[in-house]
């Protein structure tokens, strides 16, 4: 039976095509705030880092009302790292809306989202959005779409649908229109085409309970909020309901409270039907893949997977010199406690105390997906480090060594193009295809996840900052040996002082400085890096020797170059085994594990190392 008054459709987009702006003006279009309230941009990037950094990183649901219908709407991430939400909240839609940059076209990441829902046979309307700006070219960004979907093997009916379900837009000054030209002035065309062309949901009115958790939420005063769609029949607050795990283990259990979606809340509701997105309250330590269904007749779905990480962090509390300086929190026990709070709310992450209780490891699926939540704490006050990331290794079938693998994209100049290969080649990867247009060329390679590490910037440097470059998570593959790691040393400061200028004046002509004067250094910190390999331990207070005779020329004022700074992804990429970055509420630095030189010498010697 269709429920003919709701729509659940996701919205599918690659970082910065717009798709948060235009959840924005569907909602004002729907009258979802009052006339005169004041509301942010991108409303539904909620989360500080959201707005900051200009994507979406948590999958999220709201609901508009428009000419009688309910539409849930799933705000999908775009980028990869978040990759875990997109797969599962895509269960809970009927079609969704590709929306795509009119100048751009579909970029590697709307491929990565794109192919999940065409994989779930979603019925898929095509936005091109930007239709305003410089170098739109909707006509060739709608075919790219199209010829996108052909690659993802999408069936006939979907690209007949995709082709016939055109919508043209600007979501940042408001407009959508069923042709570029028409001179349509409001969101309302893409409204009546969801309402009438994206199908209602196909559902089981009076069957048996069956609603599957796909995202998990955590209040402090009541715990686990399980989210979900409901599939067939009904459930009630009050209802006691059987609980399938994904291993197939059964639970019971009683629904305290029950809440659909309202515009940007939830209401909280006695009843929910099938067809509609529900948040269960009750169900103890609920799980993503949870099946809430009638204990005396109980439906099987499907389990839900997550990918498995691929990166793993080691936190430690902060050795520092100077800890405590700087933030709030700093103790072992505060640390572990955060991490464990953080494993209840974030399913895609792995969190494991070390077995001699040094640090806590997590796992994640990418250095943006770690570094979020480091960024996160940081905020609140934290002061710790954190290790190198480590790729996680599997064994397969036959008990040989695998490893993550990514496909990585690079859009660069021409003339650039032999000088990423090169970089790729030195990382371990190798090109899949390369695609020479007239001003751009397209290249695409296959590399393990370990030789990603650093590669952005090294990317940047050869093509002069005019690259484009993304990467996705592909597939585990064959261990590719030993990877290249960074090739020049490090300058480590030998006492804890700040820097002063004169010093730096000296040390700027042996490699690239990461201070200025007046910095705060302390023993062990890298203040740079050399141009040579190896590592060279250096006095950043080291100031002019004074006599007592006039300098018969004035003194020629030191010139130095700005410092390198580094974000704190760009810190966890630059870093080697025996390093770490210290993160406080102010500061990124990168020191050695073992401060005092004398101390780093004798763990060498230990260890049969010979320092070059």
């Amino acid at each position: 039976m269709l429920q003919e008054h709701i729509r659940n459709i996701a919205i599918i987009a690659h970082v910065d095509h717009g798709k948060t702006t235009l959840v924005d003006q569907m909602l004002k279009a729907t009258h979802a705030f009052r006339d005169n309230q004041q509301v942010e941009e991108r409303v539904l990037d909620s989360n500080d880092q959201e707005r900051e950094r200009g994507i979406t990183i948590l999958a999220k649901n709201i609901s508009i009302e428009y000419n009688g219908v309910k539409i849930n709407v799933i705000d999908t991430p775009g980028h990869a790292d978040f990759g875990g939400e997109v797969e599962r909240v895509l269960k809970m839609a009927d079609g969704a809306v590709l929306l795509v940059d009119a100048a751009e076209g579909p970029m590697p990441q709307t491929r990565f989202v794109l192919s999940h829902a065409i994989a779930a046979g979603l019925s898929i309307m095509v936005c091109i959005n930007k239709i305003d700006r410089g170098g739109a070219d909707p006509e060739k960004a709608l075919n790219d779409c199209l010829d996108l979907m052909m690659d993802l093997g999408a069936d006939d009916a979907q690209l007949e649908f995709s082709m016939e379900h055109v919508v043209y837009a600007s979501a940042v000054n408001g407009f959508a229109r069923l042709d570029p030209e028409d001179g349509n002035g409001d969101m309302l065309p893409l409204m009546d085409m969801i309402v009438d062309s994206l199908p209602a949901p196909d559902v089981d009115l009076d069957g048996p309970l069956a609603m599957q958790c796909v995202t998990i939420d955590h209040s402090d005063y009541v715990g686990r909020v399980g989210i979900g769609r409901i599939y067939s029949g009904s459930i009630h607050t009050g209802d006691r309901i059987l609980v399938v795990k994904n291993d197939g283990s059964r639970a019971m259990s009683q629904v305290k409270q029950l809440f659909t979606f309202d515009y940007l809340g939830r209401r909280e509701c006695g009843e929910a039907q099938a067809g509609d997105i529900a948040a269960v309250v009750g169900v103890d330590s609920t799980d993503i893949g949870d099946v809430y269904t009638d204990p005396d007749n109980p439906v099987e779905l499907e389990p839900i997977e997550i990918d498995p990480p691929t990166l793993s962090i080691v936190f430690e509390p902060s050795t520092s010199p100077l800890v405590g300086r700087e933030g709030d929190i700093v103790g072992g026990r505060q640390l572990k406690e955060r991490l464990e709070a953080e494993r209840e709310n974030n399913v895609t992450m792995r969190i494991e105390e070390l077995p001699d209780k040094t640090g806590t490891e997590v796992s994640g699926r990418g250095i943006l997906h770690l570094s979020v939540l480091m960024e996160q704490m940081r905020r609140e006050g934290f002061e710790f480090q954190v290790g190198r990331p480590r790729v996680l290794f599997k064994k397969d079938e036959h008990g040989n060594t695998v490893e993550p693998v990514e496909q990585a994209v690079v859009e660069c100049p021409g003339e650039f193009s032999g000088k990423v290969i090169e970089v790729f080649g030195n990382s371990g990867g190798a090109m899949v295809s390369m695609d020479a247009g007239t001003t751009q060329t397209h290249l695409e390679f296959k590399i393990p996840t370990r030789g990603i590490m650093g590669l952005k910037n090294r990317i940047l440097n050869v093509t002069h900052g005019e690259a484009v470059f993304y990467h996705t998570f592909l597939e585990y593959g064959p261990y590719a040996g030993e990877l290249g790691v960074r090739q020049n040393g490090a300058m480590i400061s030998m006492s804890t002082e700040k820097a002063v200028a004169y010093a730096l004046g000296t040390l700027q002509e042996r490699g690239t400085l990461f201070v200025e004067p007046g910095t705060e250094c302390y023993e062990g910190m890298l203040v740079g890096e050399r141009s040579k390999p190896g590592d060279m331990v250096v006095n950043i207070a080291r100031t002019k020797s004074l006599g007592n005779q006039r300098s018969s020329t004035a003194d020629i004022a030191v010139q130095l170059t700005p410092p390198k700074t580094f974000s704190l992804e760009e810190a966890l990429e630059y870093i080697m085994d025996d390093e770490l970055v210290e993160i406080t509420p102010r500061n990124v630095r990168m020191r050695k594990r073992i401060l005092n030189e004398t101390d780093r010498r004798k763990w060498r010697v230990r260890h049969g190392m010979v320092d070059k």
